[in-house]
């Protein structure tokens, strides 16, 4: 498995949907996953440390697993299936003996591990499946560019992109 990072969120300038963007520890490789737009603003208000005054879903799943006696250790993004990914969430007991993996989407997954602050792994048939390559020069040019539109994108962006008010979520 290779460890990911979050590059960030785009859009899909096709269908509006919001798009996650992985890439992995040197750069070379990203993996987009389409996702929905309340997960994409999950992951967009910890990218910018947006707090809020109650918890957030995602906050509210940690919050459940740590005070269960279990924490999380890393999430697998380990399947796709016809344009479909698959992950788990992996708990560990306090002690490290148990494992526990939790079914989840890779967007709920992506959004407790960049909380957790905990290691986002792909498997290799993913990456085979999915995976871009960002070496050469202008394909690094692009990436720089994404990379500048990412840094400006806010969640409001959301609303007015998908025609949406998702500052009720706030």
């Amino acid at each position: 498995m290779l460890e990911m990072k979050v590059m960030g969120i785009a859009i899909d300038t096709r269908t509006g949907s919001p798009i996650v963007v992985l890439h992995d520890l040197e750069n070379r490789k990203a993996l987009p996953i389409w996702i929905g737009s309340a997960e994409a603003s999950a992951i967009i208000r910890k990218i910018e440390n947006i707090s809020v005054v109650r918890p957030l879903t995602h906050d509210l799943i940690i919050d459940i697993i740590e005070k269960t006696g279990y924490i999380i250790d890393r999430v697998e993004i380990n399947d796709v299936e016809k344009d479909t990914y698959f992950a788990d969430i992996c708990l560990k007991d306090k002690k490290g003996e148990n494992e526990i993996r939790i079914d989840s989407r890779p967007s709920d997954a992506i959004a407790v591990a960049i909380r957790a602050d905990v290691p986002i792994l792909i498997g290799t048939s993913v990456m085979a499946e999915g995976a871009i390559s960002v070496n050469s020069q202008k394909e690094e040019e692009e990436a720089q560019e994404f990379k500048s539109f990412i840094q400006n994108i806010k969640p409001s962006d959301f609303g007015k992109i998908l025609g949406q008010n998702n500052e009720s979520d706030q």
